[in-house]
């Protein structure tokens, strides 16, 4: 099996739904996907890049694909998941406010560089709201040294103030998300 670590997030309502609850469905959605499915807590941050919008509700997904999936039809799934929530990629401002979005973070050991999709994600080592769920949940002996790299990287970043305003919100750690968001509101 193939280990794949997902950074969500959320900063726009949809369809009634909050960022939070958005983010409680995305759980749902993705638990059809991924095996042994783990989230992190959620994590309130300001925007990057494009600041005058509101915070961010960030997480961290950690979980498994067959080995024989390909990442290009995972983010297929996962853009599908988005579109369901209300994200519009061609109406959209890049790195603007939006209900849902999804990055494949890591895709087993595998290294994409095409213009549809990078992996390992290319500016995950620079996003506190980023690396602090994913250190919370590579907890696995098998995930120390990754975990390591992405502690370092966090050190520099905090150095630096980039992870002032960071504020863990809520755990949600169960795998398919019954604890936050039961089926009726995610559809």
């Amino acid at each position: 099996m193939k280990r794949v670590l997902l950074g969500l997030g959320s900063n726009r309502a949809f369809e009634n739904k909050t960022p939070l609850e958005l983010l409680s469905c995305a759980q749902v959605e993705l638990a059809q996907y991924l095996a042994d499915l783990s989230f992190s807590s959620v994590y309130r941050t300001k925007a990057m890049y494009v600041e005058n919008q509101e915070d961010f509700y960030n997480m961290a997904a950690l979980g498994y694909v067959p080995d024989d999936s390909d990442a290009f039809d995972f983010l297929k799934t996962i853009n599908q998941i988005e579109a369901k929530y209300g994200r519009n990629r061609d109406k959209e401002i890049r790195f603007g406010p939006r209900s849902l979005d999804i990055d494949i973070e890591l895709f087993g050991d595998e290294v994409i560089n095409h213009p549809v999709l990078q992996i390992p994600h290319p500016r995950m080592e620079e996003r506190a709201f980023v690396l602090i769920p994913a250190i919370e949940i590579l907890t696995n002996p098998a995930d120390e040294i990754v975990r390591e790299k992405y502690v370092s990287c966090l050190a520099k970043i905090t150095a630096e103030g980039g992870a002032d305003g960071i504020v863990k919100v809520g755990g949600y750690r169960n795998g398919n998300g019954t604890d936050n968001c039961s089926d009726k509101t995610c559809l």
